[in-house]
């Protein structure tokens, strides 16, 4: 993840934990452990520390030997820890000018490992923010705790409904497009309630009934049936103009007008979107092969976000349309590495049930492979790159699709750098910083970064290939680049 020989380059944020460590194992050792375990993963350095003026620089352990057995042996103590996520490769000895120094290397825990907490309480897990640890607070042990199991959320019985919370009108909607799509005519013979309980919408209870499942309730619920069993629950498209986001639209879960239901938004939103006459810049017609890409790229962002939503979280999904951009921000953190999510080949639905329901209408294959076909489309029409950003504090996640192709022009950033000496180190001190927040980036999104010119942000970077700082993931077509590990 960063490049030792060049440690002054760096400072202590979301992913890098600088101790001096010279008294012993720091307490705060743990805490860090439990925080990046627990976000983004990251490095704790031993034999570090931080200048006042925010950079890092070693200071030589005498028995670095004796603090790695120390680590390991706590580590390996579930009174103190209760997981190790660690292997052997990830906690080495470095030489650094001389200077002996401990890098721990802590990964992203998986699923089923969270929340990595310490002292022997779930209490104290911790997660990572800025520079700094901060306790969980009870939403986000509890979001963790959801995702650990087994079972995704929404293959639950919900024994105190029954199947009066079904809209009608919602489940013969769906039943119109499942028919259209074709993938099994045996379900047109089926009554609503043999249907609900083959597609996983309702199920048997303890009482022996049929009753819902979470994935029937939001998927053809009501939504005053909804927000019983998810108080949090808040479904919002909107259309915003001008610099002041005036809203010119609204359609929410919350308005009384229609069911509430998320197979009812996705229906509304995604026509609202296919009709949009500005949602591709210059397309010739509604038949053009670059329009239809899109819109299969826009459905597959709106039924991720629908999917992939934890229902229990707060803040509602959002989907907002803005003369620039789409917007899709939903409630959850990832499951998997965002990495991963972009390269594709593997799918982790939060609602497996609420996947395969779109499934089987012709919406998202549940091959992994949406987000990065996704980006595939963006950068095949020339449009700027899209975004995905994770939020903490609460955890949401946000998908931004840029609708309007790259600026060449410079802007002020460029300006205020020319007016510096050394201006490729000022930019390059940049792009490092930048990739010590982030697990890699694009060029597109360095260019955007440093308001430069693709060419210039290519040139900047094989320079610091060269100096053995940054190094290229992927293929040429598709190539990140992150820092070197």
């Amino acid at each position: 993840m960063i490049e030792l020989d060049h440690l002054e380059q760096y400072k202590e944020n979301n992913r890098i934990e600088a101790k001096k460590a010279l008294g012993g194992l720091p307490h705060s050792i743990w805490e860090t452990y439990s925080a990046f375990a627990n976000t983004l993963g990251g490095i704790i350095l031993l034999g570090v520390e931080e200048y006042r003026d925010k950079t890092l620089h070693t200071v030589n352990l005498p028995d670095p030997e004796k603090l790695v057995r120390e680590f390991w042996a706590i580590v390996n103590d579930r009174s103190k820890t209760s997981a190790n996520i660690l292997s052997s490769k990830d906690v080495t000895i470095e030489n650094i000018k001389g200077d002996h120094i401990i890098v721990i290397n802590v990964p992203r825990a998986q699923r089923d490992f969270k929340p990595v907490y310490v002292d022997g309480s779930p209490l104290n897990a911790y997660r990572r923010g800025g520079e700094g640890d901060y306790k969980c607070t009870k939403e986000e042990y509890q979001a963790m705790v959801r995702d650990s199991a087994v079972q995704t959320q929404d293959m639950t019985i919900l024994n105190e409904m029954t199947a009066d919370v079904f809209s009608k009108e919602s489940v013969y909607a769906y039943r119109r497009l499942l028919s259209i799509s074709g993938t099994d005519n045996t379900r047109d013979h089926l009554d609503d309630e043999d249907l609900l309980f083959r597609l996983g919408a309702a199920g048997i209870g303890r009482d022996g009934q049929i009753h819902p499942t979470a994935a029937g309730l939001l998927m053809f619920g009501r939504e005053s049936d909804i927000i019983r069993e998810y108080p949090n629950y808040f479904l919002d498209y909107r259309e915003e103009s001008g610099n002041n986001h005036r809203i010119t639209y609204r359609f929410l879960s919350a308005s009384g007008e229609w069911s509430g239901n998320i197979f009812d938004f996705y229906t509304h939103v995604y026509d609202k979107l296919n009709h949009d006459p500005q949602l591709l810049p210059e397309k010739s017609d509604e038949f053009n092969s670059d329009y239809k890409a899109v819109l299969k790229a826009v459905r597959e962002a709106l039924a991720n976000c629908l999917i992939n939503a934890d229902y229990c979280g707060c803040g509602g999904i959002t989907v907002i349309r803005q003369h620039d951009k789409l917007t899709f921000t939903n409630p959850g953190d990832f499951r998997i590495e965002a990495s991963a999510a972009m390269n594709g080949g593997f799918s982790d639905p939060r609602n497996s049930i609420i996947m395969k329901m779109f499934n089987l209408i012709d919406v998202c294959e549940g091959t992994g492979n949406g987000i990065p076909n996704i980006f595939y489309v963006w950068k095949n029409l020339g449009l700027k790159e899209p975004k995905i950003t994770p939020i903490y504090e609460p955890n949401r996640i946000e998908l931004s699709l840029p609708l309007t192709k790259p600026d060449d022009n410079t802007g002020a950033l460029t300006d205020r750098i020319k007016k510096s000496n050394g201006k490729s180190a000022i930019q390059k001190a940049m792009i490092v910083e930048y990739l010590t927040d982030h697990a890699d980036a694009s060029v597109a999104e360095l260019s955007g970064l440093l308001d430069v010119k693709a060419s210039r942000v290519k040139q900047l970077i094989y320079e610091l290939t060269d100096e053995n700082i940054v190094s290229p993931q992927g293929k040429s077509k598709n190539r990140r680049y992150k820092l070197k590990s």
